[in-house]
Parts: C-alpha cells; structure tokens; sequence
C-alpha cells in the first residue's frame, strides 16, 4: 500500500493532494507502483508507472461504500422513495440529482473527489461547441445530429422530470444553484467518468431472457478509475467483485510508461462525442466510418428512365424498411464491414432484377440463405469485398462515394484533410477542438476511401 503523504506548497493542499488523502480515509489502496500525476499524461490526469508493473498486478482496490451513486448519497433514501417520479428515457435522472446534490454540498463526503472538477472546463465535449462549430468541423460524422438528439432530451428531462422534483423538495435542492447549465455539465460528467457493472450472466435465467433486452446497469462514480485514460491498446482492466472494484495490469508496464484503461471499443466519433476527446489517426483500431442506409437509395434511384423502374425501386425500398430502420446505417470497420449481415441484405434485395423480387415476394422473403454468417463476413471483409458481384460492389462504391462527399460544405473542392493530417506545423497550429474534428473526420474518410479502392470494377 502507498502512504499518501502530505506535500506543503506554501499554503494548503492541492486538490490533488486532498483527493489522495481522501482516498486513504475511505481505505482505497493505491500500488506503490503508480502515482497519479498532472505531468507526462496525455490529458489533465493521468496515471504513471513509478516502477515496472507485471501482469496480473493490482495497481489500486476501490472499497464499494467509495463509489458515489444513488444508493450512496445523503440523499438516497428520497431517491429511493420517489423512483417512480424520476423515470425516463436515460435511466440517470436518480444518479444526476445524487451527483447536483453531493456537488454543490459543503458537508458532502465526496467533496475531495468532487473538488478535481471546479467548474466543468476541462470538459470539450461537442455538446459545449457552438452549434455552427459542430456544424462546420463535423459535418458528415455523425457527431453533430448525435449531439442535437442529446440537448434536446436532456432539455425535455430537465423541464419535465427534475425541475418538477426539486420545486417538491426545495429544502434540498434549488432551481437556482441547481440549473439546467449545471445539469448538463453533470449529464457530460457522467458521460465521460462513470463506470457500469458488467451485466451478469445466470444460465438459469438465459431461457427466459432470450426474447428480452436485459436491462442495463445504471452508471456510477468510481474515484480514482476515472483518474486514468483511454487507448483502444490498454495495458490495464477494471475487475468487479462483491466488495471492491481493482484495476489490474493486463500487460508488462515499463516504469514511466502511463497507465490506460479502456472505455470498450470506441470509434473516435464515439470518444469524442461522449468522453471530448480523440485518439491520433492511425492509433484507434476501433475506428469506424458509417454509411446511412439512405445513400444505397439515393445510388438506386439515380439514372432511373420508366415509372416502371421507378416503382420497382419504391416497392424494394418499402421491403427493405420493414426488415430495418430508415435511419440504420451500415458500419465499416479498418478489416471490413461490421454490420456485414445487414448490408448482405440491403444489397440482395436492392440488386434483385424484377423476376427474382417478385420471387422474393411471393415467399415472403427468402426461405434457406445459402450463405451462413461466416460466409457474409468473409463476403463483406476487406479480403472479400473485390470479389463481391458487380452489382453489389458498384452499389457500395457509389454509396461510400457519396457518403465521402457529404463531409464537405458547399465550394469545398480538394481534400484539405490529408494535407493537414501529414504537415506537423499546421496540426501545431489548429485548436484542440479543431485536431479533435479532424482526426474523427480523416479516420472516417480514411475508412471509405479504402472501401472505394476495394470495390472499384
């Protein structure tokens, strides 16, 4: 176990200083490998090989009683009692008042903790930007219609969950110290630091559960956990047990090396929309690049001559919505397409000439799909995708070729993107917001350019 040592800087502890002292009270054991440090790290905080770690070492022990929750809170008992009322689409409202309450309290036992996070600056995620940032630095990504649904139901659970709670228990809480502005930076927070329970598996259960969704684990504040940061290539894992939770080296750490969790398998998009922040090109091998299952009809219905061509393409569309969602897209990966099943069926149905459809439709669909799921996902790797039929590798070209083109404004010619990415002086010289967009948008065009290359006739 580290002793945590006061250091005197002259006047008072650091924030820092006061969360290690904090967290030796509540019995969290930190390694005397690692220290945690605001130097060498890739962001604000991060953690530091002090020593060389092996697998299968702990590197710190969280006692359950530290996580904050809202089974943890001062205020849980309320939060309990009126659960009913604080229903909603996110499943957080419970855990957002726990976290508005313990935050703005002078007395709450996680205010050292809590204290690392002054005023929520540090905290870039697209949801801070301007819109017309979003707009103009992630256009085609993604991101900012992700962003938009995000404001507009936090806004909607603020108005018609929270606000109405805590007008009932003003002794508690205040609609003016506990804004919707402060809301929202707690809807972030939570984004980015919290930590969910792997779901557990009973085989007893497995029948019965097989035509439900389980129900997924509300997320939690995990003190020290959230201090580490994220590569897709970590070298260390958050273990859960009945009375802590352990972060346990995965792979040989050299001293002086940074300590990185993982946060799952996280496209940049992704990081940066939910955490503010992106791995370098080349570095995320989860990154991955979408494309709307709209652009396919959009390539169909282009260069059609008859009603009649017309309206077979209406007719497969109109098949093809019932057995996915308008708004699916399908999603390719840097080996190939990862929702290889879905794009195998848009392609059959769409490419199918007017006897073959009408065949379709006759059997209600197909009846034995002479290709199993392995074979879809050689079909749709990048090892298989050359081959694919002609029909089928034109339709995707086309498709990932006008998906490209939707990352760029009106005007826009040439690719400013892949000079920018190669030329160190000009990265120096863009913002963090600006390195952040264009990592996520090179990475993903990155992707789709490839693909082109791939289903080139």
């Amino acid at each position: 176990m580290k002793k945590f040592s006061k250091i005197y800087d002259g006047s008072e502890l650091s924030p820092l200083q006061n969360f290690l002292q904090w967290c030796q009270g509540v019995g969290l054991v930190l390694s005397n490998k690692v220290c945690v440090s605001k130097e060498g790290t890739v962001a604000e905080y991060g953690m530091l090989a002090t020593d060389d770690i092996e697998e299968g070492e702990i590197l710190f022990t969280i006692p359950r009683p530290a996580l904050l929750h809202q089974g943890t809170t001062k205020v849980s008992a309320l939060l309990e009692k009126e659960g009913s009322s604080l229903e909603s689409s996110s499943g957080w409202v419970p855990l957002l008042l726990a976290l508005l309450y313990e935050y703005t309290s002078s007395q709450s036992h996680w205010k050292p903790y809590l204290s690392l996070w002054t005023d929520f600056k540090t905290l870039d995620h697209p949801m801070f930007w301007s819109k017309e940032e979003r707009d103009r630095l992630l256009r085609g990504t993604g991101v900012p219609e992700a962003v938009d649904t995000d404001l507009a139901n936090i806004q909607r659970e603020y108005k018609d969950v929270v606000l109405p709670f805590i007008n009932k228990h003003l002794d508690i809480w205040n609609p003016k110290t506990h804004t919707l502005e402060l809301y929202t930076q707690l809807v972030a927070f939570v984004m980015a630091y919290s930590f969910q329970e792997p779901q557990e598996e009973d085989e007893d259960e497995e029948d019965e559960d097989d035509e439900e969704e389980k129900t997924p684990n509300l997320p939690m504040m995990v003190p020290m956990a959230d201090m580490l940061n994220h590569v897709s290539n970590h070298n260390a894992n958050l273990e859960f047990t009945p009375d802590s939770l352990k972060m346990v080296c995965i792979r040989h750490i050299h001293k002086g090396e940074e300590v990185f969790n993982t946060y799952g398998q996280m496209a940049n998009w992704q990081l940066l929309h939910m955490y503010g922040f992106t791995e370098p090109y080349q570095n995320n091998s989860n990154d991955t690049a979408d494309i709307p299952i709209t652009n396919l009809y959009t390539v169909v219905t282009q260069g059609i001559q008859s009603d009649l061509d017309q309206q077979l393409v209406e007719e497969k569309w109109e098949v093809l919505c019932e057995l996915m969602q308008e708004k699916a897209a399908f999603v390719f990966g840097k080996e190939g397409c990862l929702s290889d099943t879905e794009l195998h069926t848009a392609l059959k149905v769409l490419c199918m000439s007017e006897d073959e459809f009408s065949e379709f439709k006759d059997n209600e669909g197909w009846e034995d799909d002479e290709e199993d799921d392995e074979t879809i996902s050689l079909m749709f790797s990048n090892e298989g995708l050359p081959g694919l039929k002609p029909s089928w590798k034109s339709l995707t070209h086309e498709a990932a070729r006008l998906t490209v083109k939707s990352y760029r404004g009106e005007g826009e010619g040439v690719d400013r993107d892949q000079a920018l990415i190669g030329d160190q002086a000009a990265l120096a010289g863009l913002s963090s917001r600006q390195r952040s967009a264009l990592q996520v948008r090179y990475g993903q065009k990155s992707i789709l350019h490839r693909l082109m290359e791939l289903t080139t006739s």
